[in-house]
């Protein structure tokens, strides 16, 4: 016998066959289901990240307008083509997949790791809505603060393993983040202008706020007690409304939730699907592949994001609102759209891009130089070899754009 829950949840859910739009009608397209990919086997982590992508308006009109005016890669006329068909009709990702070198496609891979080599592989200019730069800073017991290089990111990850809460809090976990931590005993650093080993404080600084700020809970991590890795079915509050707390000077900075990709299942088998908010109404569509689903309610989408055998819960903290979630393992916010339109431009030359160390190198530097330009004393470069112990998680980089932020 279903639940009055379950039966609204359903009443609320309407799956309607992929009707096209009437053709030179925009506003009618927007207002009809929008279109599925085709699952070549076992695609579907890569149908949830760039059915994302599709429908981050930004990105999408960059990848279409760069290609039609300027010389663009094979993969950036392929991801166009795609999204051009999206807009009318179910799509296939064969082009895409070569492009990405999938050569089985019957092999369950991790979604993260692809949206980051597509992002990697997009022009700059297109990528940029992603484009976040954190910096690293030392600080001693007499203030004295040694500024560690920059490093660019595709998404900041919160690790669940170390949560010792039954329900991890996406809020706390990204309060913590930013908090840092204390070096002291055997972790002591050596300060260059103390002349010795001092207790101190490390944590990072966002330096540039991306305009879409992704987050990794790490639902798949390595066990030294299986001695392998396993997934972390973990209840985790998803807040709608998302605050990156004000440091050293940098403003707050206020996003929202606009799409969340989930896997059910193990660590070798399971599903992937991702549910969106239409950047065109108010509207939330789950995309499973071919299949659409729109939300008519508030009520159901809660439902929804807190599947994966959750208790279906939605709860207020403070003034923000939450979603509970056992299957959740990307999320996507965008700034606020006021502060969208608050945000000063910056060009493309100053974009930050997580791609290889060199090219993290370039663009950060210039940065700092604007910054300097405008008085900011630049710092000394910590001396590598007299910095002794620092936190496990610090931040590394990997070649080909691969960026990860280890806490």
């Amino acid at each position: 016998m279903f639940s009055k829950q379950r039966f609204n949840l359903w009443n609320n859910m309407d799956y309607s066959p992929n009707k096209k739009p009437r053709k030179g009608s925009p506003e009618n397209y927007n207002r009809c289901t929008y279109y599925g990919l085709e699952n070549q086997g076992a695609t579907c982590y890569l149908n949830s990240v760039l059915q994302v992508l599709f429908m981050t308006k930004d990105f999408r009109e960059a990848v279409l307008k760069y290609v039609d005016e300027k010389p663009a890669s094979d993969f950036d006329h392929s991801l166009a083509n795609l999204f051009k068909k999206l807009q009318e009709d179910t799509a296939e990702t064969r082009k895409i997949t070569r492009l990405l070198g999938i050569s089985n496609v019957y092999e369950q891979r991790d979604a993260a790791e692809y949206l980051e080599r597509v992002l990697t592989l997009t022009n700059p200019d297109i990528s940029k809505t992603f484009h976040g730069c954190l910096v690293n800073k030392i600080t001693c017991t007499k203030g004295h603060i040694e500024t560690d290089r920059d490093a660019a990111f595709w998404h900041l990850p919160l690790p669940l393993m170390d949560s010792s809460e039954r329900v991890y809090s996406v809020v706390d976990g990204i309060d913590k983040f930013f908090r840092g931590s204390d070096l002291s005993g055997k972790n002591q650093m050596y300060c260059d202008q103390c002349d010795d080993k001092v207790d101190a404080k490390i944590k990072d600084v966002m330096k540039l706020h991306p305009d879409v700020l992704i987050l990794l809970l790490k639902r798949f991590e390595f066990s030294y007690s299986y001695m392998s890795y396993v997934k972390i079915n973990q209840d985790v509050d998803v807040p709608y409304i998302l605050q990156i707390p004000e440091s050293d000077g940098v403003e707050s900075q206020t996003y929202e939730l606009y799409a969340v990709v989930d896997h059910v299942g193990d660590l070798r088998s399971g599903h992937y699907t991702t549910t969106i908010k239409s950047p065109d109404e108010d509207n939330w569509y789950k995309f499973d592949d071919t299949r659409i689903t729109l939300y008519k309610s508030q009520s159901s989408l809660d439902t929804e994001i807190s599947r994966g055998r959750a208790s279906n819960t939605s709860q207020r903290h403070g003034s923000r609102q939450f979603s509970r979630s056992r299957s959740a393992y990307l999320l996507f916010y965008r700034k606020k759209r006021a502060d969208i339109q608050n945000t000063k431009e910056v060009s493309t030359s100053e974009i930050v891009q997580p791609t290889t160390n060199e090219d993290i190198d370039q663009d950060c530097e210039k940065i700092s130089k604007r910054e300097e330009g405008k008085g900011t004393k630049q710092k000394k470069k910590p001396n590598q070899a007299k910095m002794g112990r620092r936190r496990n998680h610090k931040v590394k980089m990997k070649q080909k754009g691969k960026i990860k932020v280890d806490k």
